[in-house]
């Protein structure tokens, strides 16, 4: 899409995700803000999403009409709460506008509803956006392949105490990978809880979450062997990454042909 200025409407603009795009938008000279959404009884109704962002005006006002915001952008960014995306999927088809999901926690109804909305127009599932995850996802796959069966598989992820998810998207998403690798599906040997369980079963694939601080993001596959352990590991420090990641990730979705992409898309992987 180079060349010229991709139009982005942003929906869930008040939360921590929605306001550092916000600031991160000013210095990408590929993208604009044309519109800031925000839920029907947010404070932030009426104020200016630069202001939001603690930063100048920048001439857009946050509303609650979805419709009007759609009506300006070539593509919506969707960092709301999982149970608004179905709806606001619904929209983004109506309105033929591509759309990046980067909200985790989502439903199999969700899943579904937009697979079906990809029929219609471009829609791009992100759990994570940041380039160095991307490159981690297809790490794990790889060692997932070449390491022995007898090699363990756990993951570890840690995020700040206001996520409400848990594991994390980009912990599933990892997940898949190794699983990928082994050529099984996770839902047969994911493990999320062992507070239960006696003994390790083999070929598990488990999961541990850690909830606490302002812990932006860290994400550690562990393939345990006999005698060895290696780790392949991505911490965030940093927010903006994910804010960088997703606006880059809109500007390639939009004008794409209806379908589902994902970020290895973006990226080449």
């Amino acid at each position: 899409m180079s060349g010229r200025v991709v139009k982005i409407a942003l929906l869930g603009a008040s939360g921590r995700m929605g306001r550092s795009i916000l600031a991160n938008a000013r210095e990408d000279t590929a993208v604009e803000i044309v519109a800031a959404v925000v839920s029907p009884g947010s404070d932030s109704r009426g104020i200016d999403a630069g202001t939001l962002a603690g930063g100048a005006p920048l001439g857009v006002k946050c509303t609650s009409d979805l419709a009007a915001a759609l009506a300006t952008a070539s593509v919506a960014i969707d960092v709301t709460q999982a149970d608004q995306v179905a709806n606001n999927a619904a929209a983004c088809a109506a309105a033929n506008v591509p759309l990046l999901v980067c909200t985790t926690g989502l439903s199999a109804t969700t899943e579904q509803s937009l697979i079906a909305i990809s029929r219609k127009v471009a829609v791009l599932v992100a759990p994570n956006t940041s380039i160095g995850v991307a490159v981690v996802r297809s790490l794990v796959r790889r060692a997932a392949q070449l390491l022995p069966d007898s090699f363990d598989i756990e993951i570890v992820e840690a995020h700040h105490k206001h996520k409400l998810d848990a594991p994390s998207g980009t912990a599933k998403a990892l997940g898949e990978a190794a699983a990928a690798g082994r050529g099984v599906k996770l839902a047969d040997v994911q493990v999320f809880d062992r507070a239960a369980q006696s003994a390790r079963r083999a070929g598990e694939i488990g999961m541990a979450s850690v909830r606490g601080g302002d812990i932006v993001g860290t994400h550690t596959v562990w393939f345990a062997g006999q005698g060895e352990l290696v780790t392949i590991s991505h911490q965030a420090s940093d927010r903006g990454i994910f804010a960088r990641g997703a606006l880059r990730a809109a500007a390639w979705l939009a004008g794409r042909d209806p379908g589902q992409y994902s970020i290895d898309d973006v990226i080449g992987l």
